[in-house]
């Protein structure tokens, strides 16, 4: 790992772009004794797998489970986590042969790696009474797995709709249910999270029912109040285990920041190019690599770029995402594990605890989003005692060049906290429903901490409905069907869309995609990327639920243009507030492919752009919205504090414009393409914004021709940030606080000049869900308490021009406006500008 380090230190191309490399210290572990109170049988299989002894943490977590106490394990990627729960849930069951354990995973991949752990570690006598239950289970097996099976693994929607409606089916399984097991639990925030807890409410009730309390294990990645959330899901003490005690090597942490490509604009390579040179050098020196990017778009364009600059191993680097076939995922994963695999790229669907084996090296292309997802993507890199690295490769995203220059901010800050609330009315609501269905509520029943005045009057909602019938003392289920069937604990559509291969007058399925993704990435004549092989999307049926492609080998690949609006539906109520009015009401979220564009594999070049329409796709849900009112504008106006208004370039500046483009020769100045039917963008090099005058500003010296995506990236280094964005970006940030939920859970807008509100500007978030589940609305009756804890984190950063603490950050060469953010707080609680 030295030799990468040196190597790339001694390169001024690379050394340049390092802006820190952090050192995270060797630990040789601390070890104890296998417990003695394990089955023979069980130890002997331990011994041949060379498991000698424990980490002190697994020990301390054995001894808490065995002893019947609630736990959740926090000690990272490659802690030995899941040999916390499966040895005493083993020994269990060969000491009682009624006792039963379930085991909840988010994922398939993960179900099969745990099914596979399990097989390893048992006795081949609980072979046949280990099974999966999920979607793919033949229903030819199922009544088998219900009357023979003492370890399930399963998932949380299998167990919504599959195995609690259905419960008198699996008595015998119920009636041993000794452990249960939620893995990665850091996933279940906001509003799935939300829905996990009722999920558990109902779990709970059922097991009470057939006289069992069950022990909860936990497992997390790093989060900021693991102990807490556990707590918050079950309804139940915890114990945590947290301090790591397994054997490991050196980590070398580093940010690089990639080089500029244009001096005057200060344009910088891209991320995923930079990852992709920086991983091939991992792989020359023979360095397991795991490169991870965001979108499935980019793993493809990776894996394929990454194939090209290193041919001689292009057939053992991979694509991992999801859409690929179970068994195709299956065969990367093994790859990895026995080392035949060179290099992966992936998205965050390898960020889970799917076993992989030793990688040595991450490279992660463009800041992850969250500083838990940091921590979990980088460590996946170093197994045991072997030195690792993983190097945090920057885009031109105002965050990332944040992080850049304030590396401390990823080092030194906490995780962010997994956030629920079990008791939002409309969840709450679904779930009593299914529990009806299941047990029939006796009065001064519970369910989970609820007391029976708490839920009365959601069974009395449910009884004008027509679904429950109410006797004296109790609720009985009356309608025909079965509610789960219509809850579903995620917010997205679990439909897919089948990719058919035409070869050779056949069809052959290589893959799945949701439907939330059809539209952009397999839109009809897109080119779609599977394992760095193109495909020519021949045609998108909605009806079958079908995508026809066809072999491609042309020289692009390409780029959906999407275009999203938002109009108001209803407003249901207002009230004026300082400095304007709030709102909450129906709204409609529209997205729409209304072209794509053909990019050049060599050159990058935009070669055409062609017009798209496909149906839009329309989410009807609910929203608050601060609409800020002219007496306001003009107080901000006349003291300097509102850059909400557009540009007004001045009288010159279309003859400007013009010569601008003459001068260049029509081209494109960063990545030399040419203009065709649509004059290309002409750009000022230091903002219109800096300048005290038109004249000043439009001179051509300041002026370069560029194509629009170029310009897109220009704009990104001198964005300069408005006052009211950066209200948007901090509401976005400390709202999901006040209704705790997931910040993918809301939705957000600005808008100076907006339609919704007759042109006034406007601050609006809203529920990313069909229909809303409540979260804005409580959002608009909070108003108060959330605007004064917004200035609150304003006033209180130390920070100079904003940060990702407070309004955000601008561009690497522009700013944030945190003081046009601050003025507008000041009036929105009623406070004087100088305070």
């Amino acid at each position: 790992m030295k030799t990468v380090l040196n190597f790339w230190q001694a390169d001024p191309t690379i050394s340049s772009g390092i802006t820190s490399i952090q050192v995270i210290p060797a630990c040789r572990g601390s070890f104890v004794p296998l417990p003695e109170f394990l089955d023979t049988n069980l130890s002997e299989i331990l011994e041949k797998e060379g498991i000698r002894d424990l980490y002190l943490h697994q020990a301390e977590a054995i001894q808490s489970i065995t002893h019947s106490q609630n736990t959740i394990i926090t000690t990272g990627t490659a802690s030995g986590k899941s040999l916390c729960y499966l040895l005493p849930i083993l020994q269990r069951c060969l000491e009682d042969e009624t006792a039963t354990a379930l085991l909840l995973f988010p994922t398939k991949a993960l179900t099969q790696d745990q099914y596979k752990n399990l097989l390893r570690l048992s006795p081949k006598t609980l072979h046949s009474q280990i099974a999966i239950y999920d979607g793919d289970t033949p229903v030819s097996q199922r009544a088998k797995i219900r009357n023979n099976t003492r370890i399930l693994l399963s998932n949380p929607d299998m167990l919504h709709t599959a195995i609690l409606p259905h419960h008198p089916g699996w008595e015998r399984y119920f009636r041993g249910l000794t452990y249960v097991v939620l893995d990665e639990v850091h996933l279940y925030r906001g509003v799935f999270g939300s829905h996990i807890a009722n999920l558990l409410r109902r779990l709970k009730r059922i097991a009470r029912f057939y006289a069992v309390f069950p022990t909860f294990i936990l497992t997390s990645a790093t989060v900021a109040n693991a102990k807490e959330h556990a707590e918050n899901l079950v309804e139940e003490p915890f114990i945590e285990v947290s301090d790591n005690q397994s054997p490991r090597g050196n980590k070398y942490f580093i940010l690089y920041n990639p080089p500029i490509i244009h001096q005057e604009l200060g344009v910088r390579r891209s991320a995923l190019s930079e990852a992709v040179r920086l991983s091939g050098d991992l792989i020359v020196k023979g360095i397991q690599t795991l490169l991870f990017t965001h979108t499935r778009k980019n793993v493809e364009i990776g894996v394929r770029l990454l194939q090209t600059q290193n041919p001689d191993q292009a057939h053992k680097i991979f694509a991992y995402r999801s859409g690929y076939l179970p068994s195709e995922r299956r065969k990367i994963e093994q790859a990895l594990k026995n080392g035949t695999a060179k290099a992966v790229v992936a998205t965050n669907a390898l960020e889970l605890g799917v076993d992989i084996g030793g990688i040595e090296g991450v490279i992660i292309s463009g800041y992850p989003g969250s500083i838990a997802a940091t921590h979990q993507q980088a460590g996946r890199s170093g197994r045991k005692k072997q030195d690792s690295l993983a190097v945090l490769v920057a885009s031109s995203n105002p965050l990332d060049q944040y992080i850049i220059k304030h590396p401390e901010y990823l080092i030194e800050k906490p995780p962010e906290m997994a956030l629920i609330n079990p008791n939002n009315p409309l969840i709450l609501l679904q779930h009593l429903r299914c529990a009806v269905f299941e047990l029939p509520f006796r009065q001064n029943d519970t369910f989970g901490g609820l007391s029976w005045d708490y839920i009365l009057p959601y069974l009395q909602v449910i009884t004008l409905n027509r679904e429950v019938f109410a006797t004296a003392d109790r609720f009985i289920w009356r309608a025909n069907q079965y509610p789960s069937q219509s809850v579903s604990l995620r917010s997205t559509s679990g439909e897919v869309f089948l990719l058919h291969l035409e070869e050779d007058e056949r069809l052959t399925i290589i893959g799945e995609i949701d439907q939330s993704s059809v539209d952009w990435m397999v839109h009809p004549n897109a080119v779609y990327l599977h394992q760095g092989q193109s495909y020519f999307v021949e045609e998108l049926n909605y009806e079958k639920k079908r995508v026809l492609l066809s072999a491609f080998n042309g020289d692009y690949y390409t780029q959906p243009l999407m275009d999203q609006t938002i109009q108001k539906i209803s407003e249901e109520k207002n009230r004026p507030v300082p400095g304007g009015i709030i709102h909450f009401g129906e709204i409609e979220v529209t997205q729409q492919l209304k072209a794509f564009r053909k990019i050049s594999w060599q050159s990058k070049e935009i070669l055409a752009t062609e017009e798209m329409q496909l149906p839009p796709r329309i989410l009807r849900t609910v929203g608050y919205w601060i609409e800020i009112n002219s007496q306001t504008l003009e107080l901000l106006s006349e003291n300097n504090l509102w850059s909400g208004k557009p540009n007004n370039y001045g009288p010159n500046w279309d003859q400007q414009r013009n010569l601008a483009r003459q001068r260049d020769r029509f081209t494109c100045q960063l990545c030399g393409v040419p203009e065709k039917n649509i004059p290309h963008h002409v750009h000022h090099k230091i903002p219109f914004r800096q300048f005290p005058s038109f004249e000043q500003a439009n001179r051509l010296e300041n002026l370069i021709t560029l194509c629009p995506a170029c310009h897109r990236k220009a704009e990104s280094v001198v964005r300069i940030r408005s006052g009211l964005s950066g209200l948007r970006y901090l509401l976005s940030q400390i709202a999901p606080l006040f209704v705790l939920c997931d910040p993918g859970d809301l939705g957000s807008h600005s808008d100076p000049q907006s339609p919704i509100s007759d042109g006034s500007p406007i601050v609006m978030i809203y529920d990313n869900s069909a229909a809303g589940i409540g979260l804005s609305e409580m959002l608009f009756d909070k108003h108060e308490l959330i605007l004064s804890s917004a200035l609150e984190v304003v006033l209180n950063c130390p920070c100079t021009d904003g940060c990702p603490a407070c309004v955000g950050v601008g561009g690497e060469n522009g700013s944030a406006e945190k003081t046009e953010t601050l003025a507008i707080l000041k009036i929105l609680n009623g406070l004087p500008l100088r305070l």
